[in-house]
């Protein structure tokens, strides 16, 4: 299959390349400072819910603020799981299973010094849960509430323990919680005394808009400056609780470029030091020039998620699974993304627990999805047109456009006609709660939005389920399957470990044997760096531990 190359790739590098140094963060030489390049158009929101996708809880969420439950993204070989963070421990009621217990971290502050502490806890609960709470703030709701829907309410039991309540009994619950940041309650109260507003909600907004410019948490780093659209910058906190994740540079500056090869061209000039998702065209350039290139498989499905509602074309299972057989995953892996990517065959891949054994086979048949088509009423002379909302760039994206792209030529030797919408990627992102239904979707019967398979919740549950349809979640295209609702219900009620994840498997297996998903790719997380960035770890996850990496 014959694809596109950007042939004004080098043009654009090196017209960007002759643009002013005087636009980018000049330091004294005795400060250590590291510059990040990332695939976001803006800086993901610093008042502690980031936007923009895990892209926004790897750069402002991980970095300025701490949740109960962490990751541990210290190995590149082992699968990332999770950990204690501002919780040291939890336990589920042996009579109640809607009842956790957690004990918290003792000794811990937030950046301006107030304790952290089981009212902080209640506090941030409520930010996204009570709605006549005085800090509830809906703008932060949707990236929080529908990563742990099952949450219902928190309560102080003494100053180190909380208790949390869910509206059912949820095993996933502490791998949910590595979602919900902590910030600080007493800076949101000193700018809500300062606030001026007509009532309490307007200065509550206020105090939050005021609070996301000069954000405290209790995470390894400080915000040090904050220019919307244009930077960040961040300053390690030498006062970390845990001190082995003390930043070992002075400063990370965090810079959007939302286009690849503006990117690329920023790292070959030294504008930066560091680029999330080179062009992939580049990187023969880039490995000569002698920079670093990191890449290790991700728990990250590149999907288009199928409408479901009534007339979509996607409701003929002839059709989800023709296209599934209509892709040549190697020829896009080998071709235009120079090896950066692992075909998809699911969710999970053989060998992961939650894989289970599907009956329908992902892979390139093309004359078996062309007979497909044929059964389902297409051909030749009637091609059948889909409409694919997608962005240009963004968290874990890959390279969006160029791939919809190849898709698009490839689906059309199977009697489809692809129409693709491009829009900015937080705009993608918001629609992606709003659901097929909603004016946002603008006709399309299919989103292109990237997703983490890390938990069981993020992986399968808020697509499958069908109370998990907008605007609870993301069952964008509103899949309502009595058999998913079922299997749901069963993993998540299971506590024992080796139960749950047959469970699991038995659900990720029914998802694939219905074609749910046109699965494509799985993200390996590629970034290109200066070889002055040592100490790096690229861990099998969304995110990365920049406290690790020192600058020579």
């Amino acid at each position: 299959m014959l694809i596109k190359k950007n042939k004004t790739r080098a043009a654009l590098i090196a017209l960007l390349a002759l643009g002013s140094a005087a636009a980018w963060p000049r330091v004294a030489s005795a400060e250590t400072v590291l510059r990040i390049g990332m695939t976001a158009a803006d800086i993901p929101r610093t008042l502690g819910q980031p936007d923009q996708g895990f892209e926004g809880n790897r750069f402002t969420g991980l970095t300025m603020y701490d949740a109960l439950t962490g990751w541990d993204l210290s190995s590149a070989d082992k699968p990332s799981v999770v950990i204690p963070g501002l919780a040291t421990e939890w336990k589920v009621d042996d009579a109640d299973k809607t009842k956790w217990t957690f004990k918290l971290r003792p000794g811990v502050t937030f950046h301006d010094g107030s304790p952290f502490n089981a009212d902080a806890v209640v506090w941030n609960v409520e930010k996204v849960l009570k709605q006549d709470a005085p800090q509830f703030d809906a703008s932060q709701v949707g990236v929080t509430a529908s990563r742990m829907p099952t949450l219902a309410s928190a309560k102080k039991i003494d100053d180190m323990t909380v208790e949390l309540t869910t509206k059912e009994p949820d095993s996933f619950l502490p791998i949910n919680l590595t979602n919900l940041f902590m910030a600080s309650p007493a800076k949101w109260q000193h700018f809500y005394d300062k606030a001026e507003g007509a009532d309490a909600k307007a200065k509550s907004q206020a105090a939050w808009t005021a609070f996301a410019k000069d954000a405290a948490g209790t995470g390894p780093w400080k915000m040090a400056s904050f220019t919307p659209r244009e930077r960040l910058e961040l300053v390690k906190n030498a006062s970390y609780w845990d001190k082995a994740r003390v930043p070992k540079v002075d400063k990370m500056v965090l810079l959007p470029m939302p286009e690849a090869n503006a990117r690329t061209a920023a790292l070959l000039s030294g504008q930066v030091d560091w680029v999330e998702a080179p062009a992939p065209d580049a990187l023969p350039e880039l490995k000569q020039r002698g920079f670093k290139l990191y890449a290790n498989e991700q728990p990250h499905v590149w999907p288009w998620q199928f409408s479901r509602i009534e007339g979509s074309a996607w409701n003929d299972i002839r059709v989800r699974k023709a296209a599934n057989l209509c892709v040549d995953r190697d020829g896009l892996k080998d071709g235009l993304l120079a090896g950066l990517m692992v075909p998809a065959t699911g969710t999970f891949e053989p060998g992961h627990p939650w894989r289970g054994k599907p009956s329908f086979e992902i892979k390139y048949d093309k004359a078996a999805a062309q007979k497909l088509m044929q059964e389902a009423g297409f051909g030749p002379a009637k091609k059948l047109t889909v409409k694919i909302q997608t962005s240009a760039s963004g968290s874990g994206q890959m390279q969006p456009l160029p791939m919809n792209e190849y898709l698009q030529q490839a689906l059309a030797e199977c009697y489809f006609d692809v129409k693709l919408d491009v829009i900015e990627w937080n705009t993608l992102f918001t629609n992606w709660r709003r659901g097929a239904k909603d004016p946002s979707a603008n006709g399309s019967n299919a989103t292109n939005v990237t997703y983490a398979a890390m938990d069981p919740f993020f992986a399968l549950v808020r697509f499958l389920q069908s109370s998990m349809a907008p605007p609870v979640s993301n069952n964008w295209g509103f899949i309502n399957d009595p058999k998913f609702d079922e299997l749901v219900k069963k993993a998540r009620q299971t506590f024992d470990p080796a139960a749950r994840d047959a469970a699991l498997a038995e659900l990720h297996a029914a998802s694939v044997d219905d074609a749910a998903f046109l699965y494509v790719a799985h993200d390996v997380g590629p970034r290109a760096m200066s070889p002055k960035v040592t100490g790096v770890v690229q861990p099998k996850s969304w995110f990365i531990d920049f406290s690790l990496v020192s600058m020579n």
